[in-house]
């Protein structure tokens, strides 16, 4: 972080939030490299979790000065669409007491400023095309897998959108009902990817995170052809220039070179660009701002609405 001297410092600043399934992370400052305030606590009940953030923000302006607007990275499914009456709401989740919550309405009202809305995954991937790993790439998809699974596909920029944003976590992917006859944990889907690979997933089938299990468990094979699965299917689908994988499963140690033999061995040789040759490390990636791609992107959002792009 840059030493800065706020009293002096006429640098715009910015809120961030990164809502997800186990903690919400809040932010001020203008950059990666200028964070005012920061600070993390558990998702929890709304009503808990948004006057928490809401009194972060109100204390950060005390302390340094106006906030231009706040971006809210929210995990989905949300309304993005802002000629619909019910934009800025969580729709139907499996997170208790979240469903049809209008999180920018409350911010907006309570805060009296801008809030920039999208989903935590589409955040991440602005994150990272900003100062990130997705940075000069016209086009990539950013991956998280940590209590759910979701992902981002951005296009010069900006995330890519349809009737709603796109829920990769919820593909069905090949599921070998005698190696792994887990039912899966999606509430909606049972067996979709979400349901067999996210976070909840591996605890519940074994009881224990992945990082708990080790490198040598069955577990983390089992992981990585999942996920693989999804690499290829984007590969194929998308073509994306890079895949960026983050969320806490996997950080895992040995998940992610896992993961790229599998996908190489499921691309099959089929693609003859040289990026897809060898290691496929150019190909899938670990995200350049970490953990922080997120919160980091909710922060961007902001600046991009206060800005007006």
């Amino acid at each position: 972080m840059v030493a800065k001297d706020f009293e002096s410092d006429t640098t715009p600043l910015y809120g961030g939030v990164e809502s997800g399934g186990t903690k919400i992370v809040c932010l001020v400052g203008s950059g990666p490299d200028d964070v005012r305030a920061e600070s993390t606590f558990a998702t929890g009940s709304p009503d808990v979790a948004l006057t928490k953030a809401i009194d972060f923000f109100r204390t950060s302006q005390e302390e340094y000065g106006s906030i231009a607007a706040v971006g809210f990275a929210s995990f989905g499914p949300v309304d993005l669409h802002t000629e619909s009456p019910t934009f800025g709401h969580v729709r139907r989740t499996p997170k208790k007491g979240w469903s049809s919550v209008d999180v920018v309405g409350l911010m907006q009202r309570a805060l009296d400023m801008p809030v920039a809305f999208d989903t935590d995954v589409n955040g991440a991937g602005i994150g990272e095309f900003e100062w990130g790993a997705g940075q000069g790439l016209s086009n990539f998809v950013y991956v998280t897998i940590g209590t759910g699974i979701g992902g981002g596909i951005i296009l010069d920029g900006n995330p890519v959108r349809g009737i709603s944003h796109p829920e990769i976590g919820h593909i069905r992917p090949v599921h070998d009902h005698k190696r792994d006859p887990f039912a899966g944990v999606c509430p909606f889907h049972g067996d979709c990817l979400e349901g067999l690979a996210s976070g909840s997933a591996i605890v519940a089938r074994w009881n224990q995170n992945l990082t708990e299990l080790g490198p040598d468990h069955e577990a983390l094979q089992l992981e990585a052809e999942y996920i693989a699965h999804l690499c290829a299917e984007l590969t194929y689908i998308v073509s994306p220039k890079k895949i960026i994988v983050g969320g806490g499963v996997a950080n895992a140690n040995g998940l992610l070179p896992t993961v790229r033999k599998k996908t190489g061995e499921l691309l099959s040789g089929y693609l003859s660009d040289p990026i897809y040759m060898g290691t496929l490390e150019d190909y899938i990636v670990e995200p350049g701002l970490g953990s922080r791609a997120g919160v980091l992107g909710a922060l961007a959002m902001a600046r991009r609405l206060a800005a007006g792009t």
